[in-house]
């Protein structure tokens, strides 16, 4: 089999992974690690497409003894029984869950094969007291406490964040067939949850105490995703192939996968991960691309932090306590929450002082994906529009001709339908910011100074660029304040040439009304 046929892109199945030869990252001392731990409930929170499903058909292949499939892997050198337990496998990712009988079908139809596998004769009237009978059962046939796998979890909650009627009818039928959780201890030797969010404040586990979440535990910080040792180590014929396709040396086509996939930390001490989609993608096609954006979600993302009405800019930089990081819940209002548990913000630094992170976006993929959302959800720009406009921006800056970079954006600005409005000064703001990091520049927003903040700065080898907004006002305002508040100072002494454009914005026409350029 050829190096680029081994990529089991998609396939979150472990037999059927191992008996075709697939590339398998091996996650299995993460396996043993929970095989021997005396914890009976476990969570585990990652973004999608990141091996969580994966990582649980991988427990359920071990505790059903399947010791065949891990030959060559690290467990198999384990001292270790190879026990059979019953497995009880409930994957949640098979729906949209968009009507509120899916969940019903979803699980009557597991439950059937449950009970005629377990010989279950007591048929309850409702979905909770079968699964428990189930779990009894199991136990009892088989001599052998249950383990129970379930896989996104929160997957009917997810779908249903702008239905409250439909949510909070998944969350009640989650909550009672969770419940068995605890009521049936006994005959349970583990349990094992994934999701991509919290709900903890929904009392979607509230008879759960004691559950392990160990979503931001050093230990596990790399059970799911791909490390740095890992990449170098198990694909480093793809990355030769990699480096002849484009003609460049090993270690740029390294930098290159690094710069573009890697950047996930998702503990205080945890090393970087990469994305093992993109990775895979990638190594598979032949081809550096963003795979992770093609997924979906980034649209939905960028829509909800439009509608929040926030500073883009201190979003994606922000500083979070560790703990109140670790409890957030989606249903919380900050944006924050959406973005680092939808895989577009990950940590950057830990202060274990303050025991705060900072967050960062983790690559250039993400980075992309997301402002190119972004730019639609504020701009709606039509098709063919933006590259040509893109260059006139960029033309603009790097030449030191001003104009031609406002000539653009006022093009840009008029091209927003009338269905989309920029309402207010912070989308305006907003949209400044997204342009200029799309197309690559060393822009900042709301740059802080001794006496106010900058607007936007725009740094080039040659140029600097001070810009005002003003929204409903007009540019010699914009300008009178760069002197009054001596934005301008701080580079008396740099030999780039410095140009203060002042802008205003008209909410009844939304384009840039006027602008005046001194320099």
């Amino acid at each position: 089999m050829e190096d680029k046929d081994r990529y089991a892109i998609g396939q979150q199945d472990f037999k059927t992974l191992r008996k075709d030869d697939a590339f398998y990252v091996d996650k299995t001392s993460f396996v043993e690690k929970i095989a021997r731990s005396r914890t009976k409930y476990y969570f585990l929170a990652r973004p999608r497409r990141f091996g969580k499903s994966l990582f649980l058909s991988t427990l359920r292949y071990f505790f059903e003894g399947r010791r065949e499939l891990f030959k060559g892997l690290y467990i198999d050198s384990i001292d270790w029984d190879w026990q059979q337990y019953p497995v009880l496998h409930l994957d949640l990712n098979t729906d949209k869950f968009a009507e509120q009988g899916v969940l019903d079908s979803v699980l009557d139809n597991l439950f059937k094969e449950w009970e005629a596998k377990y010989g279950v004769v007591e048929k309850a009237e409702n979905l909770s007291s079968r699964f428990r009978n189930i779990i009894k059962e199991a136990h009892e046939k088989t001599g052998r406490q249950v383990v129970i796998l379930v896989d996104e979890y929160d997957k009917p909650l997810v779908g249903n964040l702008n239905s409250d009627e439909n949510f909070e009818h998944y969350r009640k039928k989650l909550a009672s067939i969770y419940s068995n959780f605890k009521s049936s201890a006994e005959h349970i030797k583990l349990v094992f949850l994934t999701g991509v969010s919290r709900f903890s404040k929904l009392s979607v586990f509230s008879d759960l105490n004691n559950i392990n979440d160990i979503s931001f535990d050093d230990e596990f910080a790399d059970v799911c995703g791909i490390t740095e040792v890992e990449l170098l180590g198990i694909f480093k014929e793809g990355i030769n192939r990699l480096s002849r396709e484009y003609n460049v040396s090993y270690d740029k086509v390294c930098a290159r996968l690094k710069k573009n996939y890697d950047g996930y930390r998702f503990s205080p001490a945890g090393s970087d991960i990469y994305n093992p989609w993109s990775v895979l993608n990638c190594l598979q096609k032949g081809r550096i691309g963003n795979y992770w954006n093609a997924t979906g979600a980034a649209t939905i993302v960028a829509e909800t932090l439009r509608d929040a009405d926030i500073d883009i800019e201190q979003t994606l930089n922000a500083d979070w306590d560790l703990d109140d990081l670790a409890g957030l819940d989606l249903l919380n209002a900050d944006p924050t929450a959406l973005l680092y548990q939808a895989g577009y913000l990950t940590i950057a630094e830990y202060d274990m002082e303050e025991n705060t992170v900072r967050m960062k976006i983790p690559n250039e993929e993400v980075r992309k994906g997301l402002f190119k959302d972004l730019l639609s959800a504020y701009l709606k720009p039509k098709k063919g529009t933006v590259k040509t406009i893109m260059d006139g921006i960029v033309k603009g800056i790097t030449s030191g001709t001003p104009e031609i970079m406002m000539r653009s954006l006022d093009a840009y600005f008029a091209g927003i339908p009338y269905d989309l409005k920029v309402e207010n000064e912070n989308n305006f703001h907003n949209i400044f910011y997204v342009l200029a990091t799309l197309i690559g520049i060393d822009a900042k927003a709301e740059v802080h100074t001794s006496c106010g903040r900058i607007d936007l700065l725009i740094e080039t080898t040659k140029f600097i660029y001070i810009i005002e907004l003003k929204f409903n006002s007009t540019p010699e305002e914009a300008l009178r304040q760069i002197e009054e508040k001596g934005y301008a100072r701080q580079f008396a002494t740099d030999s780039r040439i410095l140009f203060r454009i002042g802008v205003n914005f008209s909410s009844e026409s939304r384009r840039i009304e006027s602008w005046k350029i001194e320099s």
